[in-house]
C-alpha cells in the first residue's frame, strides 16, 4: 500500500476575488465561504463525485468529514494570503497548518502564551530563530487539527520536539496519543502535515507527501 498525502496549495487571492468596496464583515463571510467552496471543488475532483456543503458531518469536537467517504482523511488550512488541503486514502486523521513566513507576529508574546517550556527554552537558545518559531507554530496547530481535539487541548500542554536543522518528526501525548509531522519551507510560507502514527519509532518511515500548486 502506497503511504501517501496530497498537498493542494494556492493563494487566498485566486480564491477570494473580493471587491474592495465591501465592509469587513461582509468581506470575511463571503471569504469563509469561496475557501469551503474551493475545498469543495478539490475534494470533488479527487473523488471523482460533486460534494456539497451537505455531505460533510462533524466529530463530537467539530472536525469535518465525509459522510459516504470516511475513510478518505482530509484538512485544510489558510493564513492571510495561502490556502492548503491535505487529503489522503490511507494515512488517518490529517492535520495541516500554513503561515505565510512575512507575517506580522508577536513572536515573543505568543511564544510564552504558547509554547511548551521546552520548546520556549530551544527558541530562546536559538537566539529567537523565526523558521523555528513557525515550525513549531505550525506544528502544534497541525497535530491538533489531526488528532480532532482542537482548542480543547492548550497548545503550551503539546510538546511537539520540534528540531531547529531537522524537517519533522514525533510528537505524543496522553489526551491524543502519537502523531508524525513534516514540516516545509516553501520560501514564502511554512507547511506543516501531521499525521497519526505509531508510538515508537522502530522502523518509522515517512509517507511520500506530493504538493502541488496551481498550473
Amino acid at each position: 500500500m502506497t503511504r501517501l498525502i496530497r498537498v493542494d496549495i494556492d493563494t487566498i487571492e485566486r480564491i477570494v476575488p473580493l471587491s474592495k468596496e465591501l465592509d469587513r464583515k461582509t468581506k470575511i463571510q463571503q471569504r469563509k465561504q469561496a475557501i469551503y467552496h474551493y475545498r469543495n471543488q478539490l475534494l470533488s475532483q479527487q473523488l471523482d463525485t460533486a460534494i456539497q456543503q451537505e455531505d460533510f458531518a462533524t466529530t463530537q469536537h467539530g472536525k469535518p468529514y465525509l459522510v459516504k467517504s470516511p475513510k478518505f482523511y482530509f484538512n485544510h488550512s489558510h493564513s492571510q494570503k495561502n490556502y492548503a488541503l491535505a487529503t489522503s486514502s490511507n494515512m488517518q486523521d490529517l492535520g495541516v497548518d500554513i503561515e505565510d513566513l512575512d507575517r506580522k507576529v508577536r513572536f515573543e508574546a505568543l511564544a510564552a502564551h504558547a509554547f511548551h517550556p521546552n520548546e520556549l527554552q530551544h527558541w530562546n537558545e536559538l537566539e529567537h530563530d523565526r523558521d523555528y518559531w513557525f515550525k513549531v507554530w505550525t506544528t502544534k496547530e497541525a497535530v491538533l487539527k489531526a488528532s480532532g481535539l482542537g482548542i480543547h487541548l492548550n497548545l503550551n500542554e503539546l510538546e511537539t520536539r520540534v528540531h531547529p536543522v531537522y524537517d519533522g518528526g514525533l510528537c505524543t501525548h496522553p489526551l491524543i496519543g502519537t502523531f508524525a509531522y513534516q514540516n516545509f519551507n516553501l520560501g514564502h510560507v511554512m507547511l506543516t502535515v501531521a499525521w497519526r502514527s505509531e508510538a515508537s519509532c522502530k522502523g518509522f518511515t515517512f509517507p511520500e507527501i506530493k504538493i502541488f500548486f496551481p498550473s
